[in-house]
């Protein structure tokens, strides 16, 4: 299968080793959601969050933030009730589904006439609004811009091959003076093929350095019993602030 330049250009194979030829499809992520295997999935929301909350938010009220391959992330619900307009993209209806249920929230849903075949699950309360379809099928047409984004568990999921799509995307969808915080993991990709792929911080600068300022928060030891079954001996989650300046 043939990649763009931008694929395989960044970095020495050594680095990333098999991991930039792989490829996981619409069907593998659907089929981990049916089987329950979700390990990626935090009951309790995410400490690096809640951590680095006031960072996203920077003093502003009322923001519209988004989650890119959101899952069924309690964190929407948190930053719901604090006054944040929260809009998520998810292949998985099941995922979006299970969000509501599980937060017992009352929601309506309705086609995306923009998209084929896409839904819009909709929170009655108006402040959380969940895209059931590929996230290359967005625009800021559809779900208009934002000003914060967690990225947690999102440009670590995508292939590879497409993180430039990714990035292009991401950078088109958020407002000037934005605060876009990303979590990466990083651990020796050649023992472990992924999902969650490693990100060296050398292609988060090749993505995204143009368009804003990146400064990592910090670094922090996240290995399980999980991660060792994987055959890796440590696994680090990486927190970035892409601060898009005007």
């Amino acid at each position: 299968m043939d990649h763009p330049a931008h694929a395989s250009g960044l970095l020495e194979a050594s680095d990333v080793g098999s991991q930039k030829d792989r490829v996981v499809t619409e069907e593998e992520w659907l089929e981990k959601w049916e089987m329950g295997n979700i390990g990626f999935h935090k009951e309790e929301g995410h400490p690096l969050l809640q951590k680095y909350l006031d960072v996203l938010l920077n003093g502003r009220n009322g923001l519209r933030i988004f989650f890119p391959l959101c899952g069924k992330a309690v964190e929407m619900k948190w930053l719901a009730d604090m006054g944040h307009s929260i809009v998520g993209v998810e292949i998985s209806e099941q995922a979006v589904k299970e969000f509501f249920s599980e937060h017992s929230l009352p929601y309506c849903e309705e086609p995306v006439p923009e998209i084929s075949g896409a839904k819009m699950f909709q929170s009655t309360s108006g402040n959380i609004s969940l895209y059931c379809c590929s996230i290359y099928d967005l625009s800021s047409s559809i779900v208009g811009k934002f000003d914060g984004v967690w990225d947690r568990g999102a440009l670590v999921a995508v292939n590879p091959c497409d993180r430039q799509r990714y990035a292009s995307l991401m950078i088109s969808l958020v407002e000037k003076n934005s605060s876009y915080l990303l979590v990466t993991v990083s651990y020796d990709p050649n023992k472990h093929k992924g999902p969650p792929f490693y990100v060296p911080e050398s292609e988060i600068k090749s993505l995204f350095g143009n368009c804003c300022e990146i400064r990592c928060l910090e670094k922090v030891d996240d290995f399980s019993e999980r991660h060792k079954q994987w055959g890796l001996d440590y696994f680090l989650e990486v927190l970035y602030l892409l601060k898009f300046v005007a």
